[in-house]
């Protein structure tokens, strides 16, 4: 494969060093061994969001370990540089080799967020890769998905081939085995989807047929091949302890999201959030040591030279050794200028000892995230945290020196009301409150609060997938009203657009017939629709409306407990009857303890693959 020459188009990009590929820690291998299995992992936003994945760097990691196979990246080209491509026919090209993707062995992606699908098929069709499914020959490469957006992955059914579902590290190495005894004989495409749809993990939305009631609703999804099976389980690691994880992270020449270390924790949560899918398809919770830990941290810290190390997980104050984690770290790194930050912090659990002493380095703002405003919507979201929780954590938190202070809160939730929303202002008002109570009646100049609101997106495999979403004009309404109440020089009010929280409700619910939408939508210009500044509501509208369907019948509507989801047949460990009974208690305020203190009978303990890790 020829190399794409990129010394003259460089110069007229924006942040070229975008499309370099040359950065500390990247891997490099000889192209020439015909043997060697070319891998593209692609994230389907721009390089300084890919780039903060610590999901693509641990599969870039684990699949690079293999010799005979070469994991390369590849990022959507920002407008300026796609242009330059169309325009001197460059093919999309992954990052270390420079070589076109269309000769790869496997294109694969990277699906974090419903909204960015077009920019998939933008990178096909760069690549010069047939968009469909149907339309690729032998030698096409295979097109492969994963990540959470995968347990949905109907509304891309007609454009990839394979679908991973669940954690990474060990199927994909499968299916990348499969793939080398087959390509011996090359025989068919489908002979080597028939092989890879034999490992646990692996769904191939081809083999499945799907029927429609005459309502539009999904009648039956059902296998159309002998051998394969009615319901997909997903993939888990039962050894957090002794998976791979990177001790190498590549650092890029500009900045990026997260430019730090990112030391995973455990994976999983036991808090049952009912608005929350991560909380629900990553379970069960599993913890790596504390010595594990140590020994990542170190190699990392040592092999990127970053100033910080970031504590990551779903709960990451639910850690149960983050005391004697933090000690390590604080006593370790604090010597060598390197801080350690926190994700948002629950209310209830989380000692702001630990906070001070972390941020002995470097002192940012805290996030919190109390979701709802009121006591009633956050029981019936199943928060499980108090009004009392907040007040202790601002008060320990301003008493310790800190002055800024971030709220998260979603709009739009099952039951919501005015009041809930008016709660939401309450609770800014009584940060204020607690600060001056505490500085002696006094605002600092350093002192804010910031309210952040998101729009409710009811998602696949939670307990609250069978709700509508609010019409955007009662999205709308609800923030012109949060505007009004927030109005304080001391509070800043932060809302997300309504209209794109719209169309990923329709592509995060979809079927199958949602694919045509993707695709027209694609063709009319449509791309980084997770960019308010790209994303035109209208484009989808016509899309929608061209192929007959609507999109309060996806976004907006009911559903009840008898409806056939365009998921069903995938088996995430989690059953529709707990989900049900989380939901029934939803209608009536009521709360499930953590599971950790409590089994509620999710299912995910009396799975095969998971059995006893709960």
């Amino acid at each position: 494969m020829s190399k794409v020459d990129l010394r003259r188009i460089l110069k007229k990009v924006e942040k070229p060093a975008r499309y370099l590929g040359n950065e500390v820690n990247s891997i490099h291998k000889d192209t020439s061994n015909k043997n060697l299995v070319r891998y593209a992992h692609c994230f389907p936003d721009l390089y300084e969001v890919g780039m903060s994945h610590l999901g693509s760097h641990i599969l870039y990691h684990v699949i690079n370990k293999d010799k005979d196979v070469f994991c390369e990246r590849v990022y959507s080209p920002a407008v300026d540089m796609e242009n330059i491509m169309r325009e001197k026919n460059i093919p999309m090209f992954a990052l270390e080799s420079r070589e076109p993707i269309t000769n790869f062995d496997f294109v694969t992606f990277t699906l974090q967020y419903e909204l960015s699908y077009t920019n998939i098929l933008n990178i096909l069709d760069l690549a010069n890769i047939p968009l469909l499914r149907e339309e690729r020959e032998l030698d096409d490469p295979f097109i492969l998905v994963g990540g959470p957006c995968a347990y949905n992955v109907e509304p891309l059914a007609d454009f990839v081939d394979i679908v991973i579902l669940g954690e990474g590290e060990e199927v994909n190495l499968e299916v990348i085995s499969a793939y080398k005894e087959w390509k011996k004989n090359k025989t068919t495409r489908e002979d080597f989807l028939l092989k890879v749809a034999q490992i646990e993990g692996v769904y191939i939305p081809s083999f499945y047929d799907v029927t429609y009631n005459e309502d539009g609703t999904v009648k039956e999804v059902k296998p159309n091949r002998e051998g394969v099976p009615d319901k997909v389980k997903k993939r888990i690691i039962k050894d957090v302890e002794t998976v791979d994880y990177p001790d190498k992270l590549i650092v890029p020449y500009i900045d990026t999201v997260h430019n730090r270390v990112v030391l995973e924790l455990f994976r999983g949560c036991t808090r049952g959030c009912r608005f929350c899918q991560a909380g629900m398809i990553y379970r069960p919770i599993r913890e790596k040591s504390v010595d594990r830990l140590k020994e990542i941290v170190d190699k990392l810290v040592k092999n990127t030279g970053y100033d910080e190390i970031s504590l990551s997980s779903l709960s990451t104050s639910d850690y149960s050794q983050l005391r004697e984690l933090t000690d390590f770290l604080v006593d370790e790194y604090t010597p060598q200028n390197v801080g350690i930050s926190l994700p948002s912090l629950r209310l209830d659990n989380f000692s702001m000892e630990i906070a001070e002493k972390i941020q002995q380095v470097r002192k940012s703002g805290l996030t919190f995230a109390p979701e709802a405003g009121t006591q009633r919507l956050r029981d019936v979201i199943n928060k499980g945290v108090s009004e009392d929780d907040l007040k202790n954590a601002t008060r320990k938190a301003f008493e310790m020196g800190w002055n800024s202070v971030k709220l998260y809160f979603m709009i739009g939730l099952p039951t919501e009301t005015y009041d809930d929303l008016d709660g939401i202002s309450n609770l800014a008002y009584d940060v204020i409150d607690t600060y001056r109570d505490v500085n002696g009646g006094k605002l600092r100049r350093s002192f804010s609060v910031t309210v952040s609101t998101s729009t409710f997106v009811p998602k696949p495999f939670t307990p609250f997938q069978w709700h509508g979403q609010d019409l955007t004009e009662e999205v709308i309404e609800k923030q012109r009203h949060l505007v009004k109440k927030l109005k304080n020089k001391d509070i800043k009010y932060n809302y997300h657009d309504s209209k794109t929280s719209l169309m990923e409700a329709v592509v995060a619910r979809g079927d199958r017939r949602i694919g045509k939408v993707i695709l027209d939508a694609f063709k009319a210009g449509a791309k980084f629709d997770g960019w308010s500044e790209y994303f035109n509501l209208d484009t989808w509208k016509e899309a929608m409306e061209k192929n007959g369907l609507d999109i309060a019948f996806y976004a907006n509507r009911e559903r009840n407990y008898e409806e056939v989801f365009p998921w069903d047949h995938i088996d995430v460990g989690v059953t529709k009857k707990f989900l049900i009974r989380e939901n029934e208690k939803a209608r009536e305020d009521k709360v499930s303890p953590d599971c950790r203190h409590q089994c509620h009978g999710c299912g995910i303990n009396a799975n095969d693959i998971t059995r006893g890790l709960c």
